[in-house]
């Protein structure tokens, strides 16, 4: 089906925008939001224990501002097209920073989750501002690096966040995690106050609410039910697990169902018609839910099983992080080079090999095994997220830029949401059960220290599963030098 034009589909040359200082605001600001979403991972112990909540209530801080931040992406093709850049970025910003100064002064577990939704509701807006603005600032040529730099953002801030919470929380408490950030906040809405230029184009589409109604219960819901599913009991067999996730699914199928049928749809699922962009959204899921998984579990499990401080379980991901961000402008380089083939296929065999070892680690691992083990990992997925997602991407028509932003960072957050909760809740359950089987008596606290072992090494070998299904899909991956009219 014909839905593009020539000018559509061929790049347009912007030579009357500067894109150093656009892409300056857009990387300032976004680092600080994204860098949020790992931020307090290392803190999750020390809050637990603050506030008397559990494992699966206290995942909420994380899981929660994924949530949001995946109901709010499919919207922002819509509002991209309303808003100017500058409008959609300076707003996401206030809102980030109205959160940030919400959850510092959280005086309960309630009121800094609120915190962390409104953080996650701007944080939300940014991710489709920063990579439509790529593709319409750079012919495909060249997005590999410009990709790269953003991936500097995406990648690097995340891997970073639990390195500098216990690097903050060894010195002062945890109102500091966000009490920090708000001058960088601050910092960035005056930046792209004075030199953000808008580069899109502003269309004003019709509203529809049914599609944002359905598009918010069909996420919402998923990500619900999996995050329930390690409360309360009955697991997944707990209606409330359950029928959330049947509810999501279904609103999801109408979602797509309508978007087929609108002239003007919210979030054009068309760009599944694309090959590469199809298999480039099943890959990120995987590895999105392999990262931040991964990223909330080791913290966890060097404090509780292994009694290492927040301080020094932050510094064991400090080398992965840095790694990470070093490697993100690198393979956006090599991407423009030799295209997708030779990083993002090594790349999935790597991560298969560290997922599995990841699920050998016991409480006698030395500490420089999982720093090592962590290194690996970031460099893993440095060389399959940006050059696949770069890409499918490039594959679209650019009137499909906005729907395939949003898509892919939609899923992505979701998938982390899920990856989070699915591996909490396996952990969960693998703990229960190991005390269960093995522990008579009161435990004891190796009891507790070999159970978290049980429960870890049970959520890596579901990780080890999906890792090896993303190499699969690498083999099915070509390159794309032009968008092709779908």
């Amino acid at each position: 089906m014909n839905t593009g034009t020539t000018e559509d589909i061929n790049f347009k040359e912007r030579p009357d925008i500067k894109r150093a200082p656009i892409m300056i605001a857009l990387i300032i600001g976004a680092f600080f939001a994204i860098l949020n979403e790992t931020l307090l991972n290392v803190a999750l112990t020390k809050l637990m224990e603050e506030f008397q909540v559990g494992e699966a209530t206290i995942q909420w801080l994380s899981t929660g501002f994924m949530l949001v931040v995946g109901i709010l992406i499919p919207v922002s093709a819509l509002l991209i097209s309303w808003f100017t850049t500058r409008q959609m970025f300076i707003g996401a910003m206030v809102l980030f920073t109205i959160g940030t100064v919400i959850s510092g002064f959280a005086p309960n577990f309630t009121t800094l989750l609120i915190g962390r939704l409104i953080q996650a509701s701007g944080t939300g807006l940014l991710l489709p501002i920063m990579m439509n603005t790529i593709l319409v600032l750079y012919p495909p040529e060249k997005r590999g690096a410009a990709m790269g730099t953003m991936g500097l953002v995406i990648m690097f801030a995340p891997a970073l966040g639990p390195t500098l919470s216990g690097v903050i929380l060894e010195a002062l408490n945890w109102r500091w995690l966000f009490f920090t950030v708000i001058p960088f906040a601050l910092f960035s809405i005056i930046f792209a106050f004075i030199f953000l230029k808008n580069v899109t184009d502003v269309t004003k589409p019709k509203v529809d609410i049914l599609s944002i109604l359905l598009s918010t219960l069909g996420f919402g819901g998923i990500v619900f039910g999996f995050s329930s599913a390690g409360e309360g009991t009955g697991g997944w067999a707990n209606p409330e697990v359950y029928g959330t996730i049947i509810v999501g699914v279904v609103s999801l199928i109408l979602f797509v169902w309508k978007q087929l049928k609108m002239d003007e749809p919210m979030l054009d699922v068309r760009a599944f018609k694309s090959p590469m962009f199809s298999i480039t959204t099943i890959l990120l899921i995987i590895v999105m839910m392999s990262m931040f998984s991964t990223m909330i579990l080791i913290p966890m499990f060097l404090q509780g099983a292994m009694a290492l401080t927040a301080f020094a379980a932050g510094l064991a991901l400090l080398p992965g992080g840095l790694l990470n961000g070093l490697m993100s402008p690198l393979m956006g380089r090599l991407f423009d080079k030799f295209g997708p083939k030779y990083l993002v296929r090594p790349g999935a065999a790597l991560l298969v090999i560290v997922l599995f070892l990841f699920t050998t680690i016991t409480t006698t691992t030395p500490v420089y095994l999982f720093v090592i083990y962590h290194c690996l990992l970031m460099v893993a997925i440095s060389m399959i997220m940006m050059p696949a997602q770069t890409n499918g991407l490039n594959e679209l028509p650019r009137k499909y830029y906005p729907h395939g932003t949003a898509i892919l960072n939609t899923l992505q957050q979701v998938a982390g949401a899920i990856g989070v909760a699915l591996f909490i809740s396996i952990m969960s359950n693998g703990r229960s059960n190991y005390l269960i089987d093995n522990v008579t008596g009161e435990p004891t606290l190796n009891d507790f220290a070999m159970s978290l072992t049980a429960g870890v090494q049970a959520a890596f070998k579901i990780g080890l599963i999906f890792a090896i299904v993303a190499l699969i899909l690498t083999f099915f991956i070509k390159r794309t030098t032009e968008p092709k009219d779908i």
